[in-house]
């Protein structure tokens, strides 16, 4: 079953004519116009149709009338109006201009006369360069959204003064006064944030509704603070005093804007005061953000990434002042790596950290933090390049202490297996085909070799290492519990246990030359004694420790069979009493 798409509505053939021969007329209109007035049109719209005239197309040009100082406005409006009127009979004689000029526009707002706002958010916009009509346009649908819901709380909505100016900008800025003085049920906070959030909101359904893509930025204030900001000559109520342009006002704004015109409204002493302390205030706390920039910001961004070179390197992050003696001591003589002029650049900033930190600067210039930061970037495009060197050394030593702890442990295997071959890699092959090391190992192997002859040749990734890295510490761990499974099945031969005093146990190791004496296995400190074993018998008894057992364990060579001999067994005796007893198949 198919589902048929809805179709777009059908338009008659005439209205499409009609549709187009308009658009066509606008168009000429607008083109003759600008010919003439480009530099002064605002904007053009065209007006809902005359209810009594409906054959007539009425057509709004607003007109920035900003440079016409010595010219009367009306004088201007009605000289204006008879070349645009020419330029519409000779087009179309349907046509039918209104000429408006942007101070008439003003003053029918600040008169509380708003039916031409109303007439440009209704009309059609041909023509709008500096997008003044669709600034005016969505400010009256949001005013008139607000007013709907909340006529009782808002006193005035006002525009500011840069959208009458025609100036051309990215946004729409408008104060919405909120009456807080008649609350009782909540806070006056509560209520400007519970408005605010609504208004703003509607400031969203305006865009939508318009279609006005424009930055709407909405500033909602309660009357109580507004006056208190008025009184205290805040700059940003006076500017909206000054410039602003009422689109709404129940008789609250108007006033203080004629006031302050007639310069009735004066910041108080205090006000005076207050000011004159900010700026004092505002001297010395941009005084000590410069010292900041220097103390904190600089001093550890080249401290910091010097620590942790430091730490790639392997050492644990050191102080301040032996981070910039160890930068030195390794990085510039020991690996020559870095130059020492990037030393001293941390140093000086160093000694200047620690001057502020002791009061001896309390005043830094900006040339002299320009000079800093200009070195400082230098020092950071350095240290990033020495990061580089660090890690290629640091790769280098990883691959090759892989290698060689990987050949070692794995000579051990073939000395202990007695395996002779031309390398390790043949060895562990002849052990792999004898399935005494799982193949899988005899693979890492092979991998780790040929991991150092790719390195050499520049043929490792980072990632490539690290899977070696990985697989070494498997096939070293598996290697060494091998070895000592197997050394420790070898030694349990040489290792004779005896039973002595009151039930204390001792252990004898016995190796070729060599004798190894645990007194009491059970004890936390074990005490040993070393001998040397000649014709079955101990001689040069001496003190020794754990480590020397277990180095003659790894380096002794174990004898096929060991015999106690009569002698052997006397010594022991001589030396844990007559009651020495021998233990067997424990």
């Amino acid at each position: 079953m198919t589902t048929k798409t809805p179709s777009e509505p059908h338009i008659p053939e005439e209205i499409k004519e009609k549709f187009n021969q308009l658009k066509s007329t606008l168009e000429k209109f607008k083109k003759e116009l600008l010919k003439k007035f480009d530099k002064y049109v605002l904007g053009i719209s065209l007006l809902p149709a005359d209810k009594e005239d409906k054959e007539s197309t009425r057509i709004l040009i607003l007109v920035d009338d900003s440079d016409s100082k010595d010219v009367n406005r009306f004088s201007l409006r009605d000289r204006l109006f008879d070349v645009v009127e020419k330029i519409a009979k000779e087009i179309d004689s349907h046509i039918k201009p209104d000429v408006l000029l942007n101070s008439e526009l003003v003053e029918t707002c600040y008169d509380g006369k708003y039916e031409t706002l109303g007439l440009i958010s209704a009309s059609a916009i041909v023509y709008d360069p500096r997008e003044m009509l669709a600034a005016l346009k969505i400010a009256d649908v949001h005013r008139n959204f607000v007013l709907k819901k909340f006529d009782k709380y808002i006193v005035s909505y006002i525009a500011a003064g840069s959208l009458f100016r025609g100036e051309k900008s990215n946004d729409i800025d408008v104060f919405v006064l909120v009456d807080d003085t008649d609350v009782k049920k909540m806070s006056r906070f509560e209520l400007r944030d519970k408005l605010r959030a609504i208004i703003i909101q509607m400031g969203f359904q305006a865009a939508d509704f318009t279609g006005v893509r424009k930055q709407f930025h909405i500033q909602v204030y309660i009357l109580t603070d507004f006056w208190e900001w008025v009184k205290d000559a805040s700059p940003v109520i006076f500017t909206v005093l000054r410039d602003g342009v009422p689109l709404f006002d129940k008789g609250v704004f108007m006033p203080w804007k004629l006031l302050l015109r007639m310069g009735r409204i004066r910041p108080s002493p205090e006000a005076i005061d207050m000011h004159m302390s900010v700026g004092e205030k505002s001297i010395a706390l941009a005084k000590d953000r410069l010292i900041s920039v220097v103390s904190q910001d600089l001093y550890f961004g080249v401290l910091n990434p010097a620590q942790a070179a430091l730490m790639i390197y392997g050492i644990a992050p050191p102080t301040h002042r032996e981070t910039i003696k160890l930068l030195n001591e390794i990085f510039v003589k020991k690996e020559k790596l870095l130059e020492k002029k990037y030393v001293d650049i941390l140093e000086k900033l160093f000694t200047i950290y620690k001057d502020i930190e002791h009061g001896k600067i309390s005043n830094i210039s900006g040339a002299q933090i320009d000079q800093l930061l200009k070195e400082s970037e230098e020092y950071m495009k350095r240290i990033k390049k020495l990061f580089s060197q660090i890690e290629k050394k640091a790769e280098a030593k990883t691959i090759l202490d892989i290698h060689d702890h990987c050949q070692a442990v794995a000579r051990d295997v073939l000395a202990l297996e007695k395996v002779k071959a031309v390398n390790v890699e043949k060895g562990f092959q002849e052990l792999s085909k004898k399935n005494i090391i799982p193949e899988r190992f005899y693979g890492i192997l092979k991998s780790v070799l040929k991991a150092k002859k790719d390195y050499n040749m520049k043929k490792l990734s980072k990632q490539e290492l690290e899977n070696v890295r990985r697989n070494a510490n498997l096939f070293v761990g598996a290697m060494l519990e091998y070895i000592q499974r197997k050394r420790g099945a070898e030694l349990e031969r040489v290792r004779i246990r005896f039973k002595y005093g009151d039930n204390k146990f001792g252990e004898l190791y016995l190796f070729d030359n060599d004798a190894y004496l645990i007194d009491d296995i059970d004890a936390q400190e074990k005490s040993i004694a070393h001998a040397n074993v000649k014709d079955g018998s101990l001689i040069d008894i001496k003190k020794s420790t754990l480590v020397d057992l277990e180095k003659s364990m790894s380096k002794s060579k174990i004898p096929r069979h060991v015999f106690i001999s009569e002698t052997l067994f006397e010594d022991l005796r001589k030396i844990y009493g007559k009651d020495l007893k021998i233990s067997v198949n424990y």
